[in-house]
């Protein structure tokens, strides 16, 4: 009897083993790459534009992560979807946050994303590229119906996150400007209670506290 299953297990066994992968991460690995010949090949191939590596990370997202704009641009004209985010809570524009490509952010906001999407630390893309500085992306983000006061979970705002976690300098300076003049409320304080232009005080940033002073801050 053994000898008459023998050969349908090892029959079985070799289906199994033609089988596509969970997932087939040679789009998502040739976008990180910035090898658009490839990308475009596997597209034409029929590769799923929005197909996920192991951490559940989709091409464009990689792109973006990348700086490699060209991809995105493709991957975006090829129907991505910018909103799915991986494991770490990651997205395509979320990403743009991190990294201050404003033109990558650019053909980002093509795909129309979720502006409201979060990221692990429960803030949105403006966030992030408030405290990291990304001038440019921020001004871009504001042209958006982005929220400017999203709180995110440490109880911050981007305001709070550029006098916070910014250096004071002419980049952090510009950021406190830009979101003062698209609408941040300049006296919405932390968890502590304590506001931007208190913050700022602390911390000796002077020119930040004279333009939130002119905001009217308190």
């Amino acid at each position: 009897m053994r000898s008459l299953w023998l050969p349908l297990l090892l029959a079985l066994a070799a289906c199994g083993t033609d089988r596509e992968p969970r997932h087939d991460t040679r789009l998502v690995r040739a976008a990180g790459a910035g090898d658009l010949e490839t990308v475009t090949q596997l597209l034409g191939d029929g590769a799923d534009v929005d197909t996920r590596d192991d951490t559940g990370r989709t091409a464009v997202t990689s792109a973006v992560y990348g700086d490699h704009l060209a991809v995105v641009r493709l991957l975006v004209d090829a129907g991505a979807n910018v909103d799915i985010q991986d494991d770490s809570r990651a997205n395509a524009l979320l990403a743009t946050g991190e990294t201050g490509n404003a033109e990558v952010l650019r053909e980002v906001l093509r795909a129309d994303p979720d502006l409201a999407r979060t990221n692990r630390f429960g803030g949105t893309a403006l966030i992030p590229a408030a405290d990291r500085g990304h001038v440019e992306v921020v001004r871009e983000l504001v042209r958006t119906k982005i929220d400017v006061d999203h709180v995110n979970d440490l109880g911050w705002t981007a305001l709070l996150e550029a006098v916070i976690l910014g250096d004071g300098g002419p980049a952090h300076q510009e950021i406190v400007r830009t979101l003062v003049e698209a609408g941040a409320d300049v006296d919405l304080a932390d968890r502590e209670g304590v506001t931007p232009l208190e913050h700022a005080r602390r911390a000796g940033f002077r020119e930040i506290a004279r333009l939130l002073e002119s905001a009217g801050a308190r």
